[in-house]
């Protein structure tokens, strides 16, 4: 047999699409090439591949050696080929005899060690999928088999090395395979998870974080260094339900396709990224070379945390308006153009004032007012327009401080969670969607207000100078309230007052 043939997929943002690795033994003086678009790392497979087929005492083919990745006008990156490069050479030199029935329903992926071991790759959970859509088994390295179960928890081969997986094709898999029996399925519980009761006073914003939770609603927080603002954004995950398995899944596919790659033992945990001030643009939306994630889309159906919200860059800032209205992020460069979903929740805080100490008691904040406007003007309207819930929170007394803690009942984040979860049933069987996502029909529908509602509303924008975009996230809110208290009829005034006050409160 000269030409052998060995599927395998390529990696385009979420995309898998199916790669054919095609090798060609022809005569000729020795010569090995590589065509269809490969990267550097795929070129320099070749001397990867010798290496470890001499390691494993196979022969190396005279002549003119060809390997072809169909299709030929698709960028090929990465060394998951070496493994198909690797098993076409044998097939096509008769050193390696698999039925060919046998081979057309597996996919393989690998980097070759130089002693013939197989190392683990990047994007194994969205190849796993897109081959399991396809009706495809997958044979991947040994520590990729964790992260592969999760999408193909039946169709999944893990082996520490060349000789293995020829011993997999050529008979029955030997005692060396990784044992595939045990999917990976369901949560790990995380020990020491933050709990809403450790939060000191801050009743106020401690109801917003359960309204913001219920609803899927983004939240600034505003207040003095050490008031607690980052110890309730900490805690906003332990408020939202468990991820269904679709999203779970599509949460771990991002992050496969990540330059940190996925953690099998964080599967079905939602995400909670917070960046750095100092981080950029395409570190924030997405971007590089690889058009690779950014952290607005590894927090996808997770939580987004935006410390000293002032600090990051004002083109940072802007570029998160897109996403949060859409919920997706498209990512182009000159030969690449990339999807990601982004539906994530913004938890953003920041300080009163350049110093931090505007208000207190012990008047030491010196910030004059052309500091203090310059400070808050680095987030611009329309961002702000788009961030539902704006709460103060005030530094904290030291009754509260220095008392022994006390928990309140149904002041946990358990209890507080069943209640999210119970208003978050209630929007899914009305709309199919939560309240943060619903569109302008939609909120006509759901929103509806008497007379009196809609005598508040209509008082409410001109007093604080609402936008359409404002009045419905405020109207958003509302159901939300409504929702958490199991109301299944209209918004009631109280309702709305409490929707107006949460984003009252701003900068």
């Amino acid at each position: 047999m000269s030409v052998a043939r060995v599927a395998s997929r390529a990696q385009l943002g979420l995309a898998a699409p199916r790669v054919e690795v095609e090798v060609h033994l022809g005569g000729g003086l020795p010569q090995f090439s590589i065509v269809g678009l490969p990267a550097t790392a795929v070129k320099e497979s070749k001397d990867r591949v010798r290496a470890a087929l001499a390691t494993a005492e196979f022969d190396w083919p005279a002549g003119r050696i060809t390997v072809n990745l169909s299709p030929a006008d698709l960028p090929k990156e990465g060394c998951r080929y070496d493994l198909p490069i690797a098993l076409g050479i044998l097939m096509a030199s008769s050193q390696l005899h698999c039925d060919a029935q046998r081979l057309q329903g597996l996919e393989f992926y690998g980097e070759l060690g130089l002693a013939g071991e197989l190392k683990p790759i990047r994007g194994m959970v969205l190849a796993a999928a897109h081959a399991v859509r396809a009706g495809h088994g997958i044979v991947v390295p040994a520590g990729n088999l964790a992260e592969a179960r999760i999408a193909a928890p039946s169709g999944a081969r893990g082996a520490p090395s060349l000789l293995e997986v020829c011993a997999l094709l050529g008979g029955p898999a030997p005692g060396a395979l990784a044992d595939d029996d045990k999917p990976l399925t369901g949560t790990r519980a995380r020990p020491g998870a933050p709990d809403l009761a450790d939060v000191r006073g801050q009743a106020a914003a401690k109801r917003a974080l359960i309204v913001a939770a219920a609803g899927g609603h983004s939240i600034l927080l505003v207040g003095p260094p050490g008031t607690g603002k980052t110890m309730l954004a900490q805690r906003l995950p332990g408020l939202l339900p468990p991820l269904t398995g679709t999203d779970a899944l599509d949460v771990a596919a991002i992050a496969s396709v990540s330059s940190r790659g996925f953690d099998a033992l964080e599967y079905g945990r939602r995400p909670f990224r917070a960046p750095h001030h100092s981080a950029s643009a395409n570190a924030i939306i997405g971007g590089g070379p690889r058009a690779q994630p950014g952290e607005v889309s590894l927090s996808h159906l997770g939580v987004l945390f935006l410390d000293e919200l002032p600090e990051f860059d004002r083109r940072v800032l802007e570029s998160l308006r897109e996403p949060l209205e859409s919920g997706v992020v498209s990512i182009s460069r000159t030969a690449l153009q990339v999807e990601y979903p982004a539906r994530f929740q913004l938890v953003a805080a920041m300080n009163p004032c350049p110093c931090g100490y505007l208000g207190e008691v012990s008047g030491r904040c010196r910030c004059a007012p052309p500091e203090i406007a310059r400070y808050r003007a680095r987030i611009s309207g329309p961002l702000l327009d788009r961030i539902d819930l704006r709460v103060e929170v005030p530094a904290v007394g030291d009754e509260l401080l220095l008392e022994p803690a006390a928990c309140e009942p149904g002041s946990d984040s358990a209890a507080a969670a069943a209640r999210v979860n119970a208003a978050r049933h209630l929007q899914l069987e009305r709309a199919g969607r939560l309240n943060s996502e619903l569109g302008g029909r939609e909120i006509q529908q759901a929103c509806a207000l008497d007379a009196r509602g809609r005598l508040l509303m209509t008082q409410a924008r001109k007093r604080f100078e609402l936008s359409a975009r404002g009045m419905h996230r405020v109207l958003r809110v509302a159901r939300t309230i409504a929702d958490l208290e199991d109301t299944r009829g209209g918004i009631s005034p109280r309702h709305l007052a409490e929707a107006l006050q949460l984003r009252r409160v701003a900068a």
